[in-house]
């Protein structure tokens, strides 16, 4: 009967085990501080010069450190030193060298000097490229460092320095290297002194050696960025933009040091993956330690992080949310963050459920499922999300999603009135509220201009209403009917939706992408909409790259875009309106309008400090915008965002990304949910394994008898 034993005690082992199985993760792993989540779309640059999107500053965010950082609690943004001591202030001179006070008029300032200074001490992350020999050379340089290594874990030997201010003077050099095409150098080459030169002459000593060899940036200097001393450095910025200090803050300005170019640039790396656009370096509080973007991603502490206390103060009612319990605690409060690829969302919402991711966005699918959305429209979540103890977190982002007019364009462009108005109709016509119910869940509010909310110049209540697409009645917002849309229209030419010459209706056409407004419902919604105002729309669905080309040659009519904040100042949105920006020239301006007053507005507004003059100055240039009406300003997105209660310290935030250092983890209180929500249902598996015994049993004792009488009659 052993073998009748052993099938029964594997079933009771079978059911005991069950919930070790039902785990993805390792069972040591479960008391660990490691945060899981997940992301859907691959980052395709982690090197700081040209990383420029939401789903790489994820990680970049984490491991690379500028100069400044935004503070984690504080509403509206506030900049705070990183790796230097102090906020710069900057320092004005005239065209003649003279010094300046500091509330010297903008148009009398040639030249604005940012000096920085670094806190002494500050390691990089345990690297190869900064071993050395018992001599002081570097371990990894020289033939054949590629060979046969796939990853950065096969160099056996790592080391570390400090951090220097020639490490922030390099990076900013390498916004000027002709083979790295940074999406900032043509800003930032009309702002930093002598970084158009530096690109000209590299560009030149490129063509001089073979593609993959290293440029040593060190040999060409930049006559805008000066080394004062080891830990001391100045920029040298055309004008005045006080802007410049947002930069400061971004991964572009990123140390990256000579050593670690050099490293990489070696004979057989880049076919390797072995670059910084795929194994970043830098001083911040995680490391890259696993890179398999199609699967998984891991980000660890870095053992040699200078260390940062907790915050003590933030903004109203971070106290009563708990966000104040860990002031002046040590972090990283987290040891470990695992990115598991999930290209579809049932999968990711299951597993979240489960206790197995800490948080998540909330689909369309499972919205209702979450939250509930009571009369008045607030939203509270569901009795199966607040019985797990799972928390909501909302903000609207700052961010501005729109539908623009070629202004080019002989049908709907123009500065002429009549031309206004037919965009006006259109503007009133589109119902926002309507589309954030049916496609947002609402999960966003109505844009009544380029700014959204959380930047200056945004004004909530009447002082804020677009008065041509809305009235103010009894202190709110309500969209003009679609009768004052058609009246519109009859003033610009088009009674019925038909020109009044012609008598032929008015037929707009609108380019897009399938991952845009080309789904099927949306477009039909979208066609309901402008046959409010008797328009045909038809539709002309591309993919990315050719929509892209079509916005560059002016080839479209209408076209949906967005745009998130890049650093909290309303000359980051206005600027994609302003006319030397226009998309046929290489720049943001998609729409290709250009109104000189506004655009003389907007020279005079980018360069202010945010005093109640520029407030009124960005009121008269909204005020245009509205008129003139090149967006139909659709909306501004509300971010959900379902946390585990034992995920600590969460706030939603969408400018600066250095956001992991300040989460905790409490693992004891995760490892005790995902035990009770996943428990195996041992019953139905002991009942199996009886139900299996008693069908075999019969069989195994036939074939004892068989064998015992084999044995007599042996």
């Amino acid at each position: 009967m052993v073998k009748l034993s052993v099938i029964l005690l594997s079933c009771v082992l079978l059911a005991a085990c069950g919930e070790v199985w039902n785990s993805p993760y390792a069972a040591g792993d479960a008391d660990r501080a490691i945060l899981y989540t997940a992301f859907t779309d691959r980052p395709k640059h982690l090197d700081p010069a040209q990383s420029y999107t939401e789903d790489e500053a994820t990680f970049t965010g984490q491991i690379y450190e500028p100069p400044l950082q935004y503070h984690y609690l504080r509403r509206p943004y506030e900049l705070i030193p990183a790796t230097v001591e102090r906020l710069p202030q900057p320092r004005y001179l005239a065209a003649d060298g003279r010094p300046l006070p500091d509330n010297a008029p903008a148009e009398a300032i040639a030249e604005s000097i940012y000096e920085l200074k670094l806190r002494p001490g500050i390691l990089y992350q345990p690297h190869p490229a900064f071993a050395v020999d018992a001599g002081g050379q570097p371990v990894y340089l020289g033939p054949g460092m590629a060979d046969g290594r796939q990853q950065i874990a096969d160099f056996s030997q790592v080391g570390t320095r400090e951090l220097s201010a020639d490490d922030y003077i390099y990076q900013i050099k390498r916004l000027a290297h002709p083979r790295l095409h940074s999406p900032i150098f043509g800003m930032m080459a009309e702002r930093i002194v002598g970084l158009k030169e530096l690109a000209d002459t590299l560009r030149q000593a490129a063509k001089d050696q073979p593609r993959e060899a290293w440029l040593d940036l060190d040999a060409y200097p930049l006559s805008g960025v000066e080394r004062v001393d080891a830990h001391t450095w100045r920029i040298r910025i055309r004008g005045k933009y006080p802007q410049f200090a947002y930069w400061l803050a971004m991964p572009f300005f990123a140390p990256v040091p000579r050593e670690v170019d050099r490293f990489f640039a070696q004979p057989g790396m880049q076919e390797k993956n072995l670059t910084l656009d795929w194994w970043p370096v830098g001083t911040g509080p995680y490391m890259l330690t696993e890179n398999d973007p199609n699967r998984r991603m891991v980000l660890s502490r870095n053992p040699n992080f200078r260390g940062e206390t907790y915050p003590c103060d933030g903004a109203p009612g971070d106290a009563e949310a708990g966000l104040l319990a860990d002031c002046g605690k040590p972090m990283p409060f987290i040891e470990q963050a695992v990115f598991t690829r999930e290209k579809e969302a049932i999968p990711y919402w299951n597993k979240f459920l489960q206790g197995y991711y800490d948080a998540s966005g909330i689909s369309s699918d499972s919205f209702d499922q979450a939250v509930r959305v009571n009369v008045g429209g607030d939203v509270a979540l569901s009795d199966e999300m607040r019985e797990k103890g799972i928390a909501l977190l909302t903000s609207v982002r700052s961010s501005t999603f729109y539908m623009g007019f070629n202004m080019h364009d002989a049908v709907v462009g123009g500065l002429d009135e009549k031309a206004a108005k037919l965009r006006q109709a259109v503007s009133i016509a589109i119902d926002q509220e309507e589309f954030i119910t049916i496609f947002q869940n609402g999960r966003g509010i109505a844009a009544q201009g380029p700014i959204p909310p959380g930047i200056f110049g945004y004004e909530e209540g009447e002082a804020g209403v677009n008065r041509v697409v809305y009235d103010w009645i009894d202190g709110r917002p309500v969209r003009k009917s679609p009768e004052v849309a058609r009246r519109l229209m009859a003033e610009a030419g088009y009674p019925n939706g038909r020109n009044a010459r012609t008598g032929e209706p008015l037929v707009l056409y609108l380019d897009t992408t399938s991952g845009g407004m080309g789904d099927k419902s949306r477009l039909d919604w979208l066609n309901r909409q402008f046959a409010k105002i008797n328009v045909q729309l038809v539709v002309r669905s591309t993919d990315f790259n050719r929509f892209q080309d079509k916005l560059r040659k002016g080839n479209f009519q209408l076209f949906y875009l967005g745009w998130n904040a890049d650093y909290p100042d309303p000359e980051n949105f206005l600027f994609l309106l302003h006319g030397p920006e226009g998309r046929q020239q290489g720049g943001a301006n998609s729409a290709n309008y250009e109104n000189p007053v506004y655009d003389r507005l907007f020279l005079q507004m980018k360069n202010m400090d945010n005093t109640p003059e520029r407030l009124g100055i960005v009121r008269e240039m909204t005020a245009i915008l509205r008129h003139d009406a090149p967006w139909v300003f659709g909306l501004h997105p509300k971010s959900y965002t379902l946390t585990h209660r034992w995920l600590k310290n969460r706030k939603p935030a969408d400018v600066g990304n250095s956001t992991l250092k300040y989460q905790r983890i409490d693992a004891a209180d995760r490892a005790q949910a995902r035990r009770e929500w996943n428990a195996p249902e041992r019953w139905p598996l002991l009942t199996g394994a009886l139900l299996l015994v008693l069908v075999l049993f019969p069989a195994v004792v036939a074939y004892r008898r068989r064998e015992r009488a084999a044995v007599r009659r042996s």
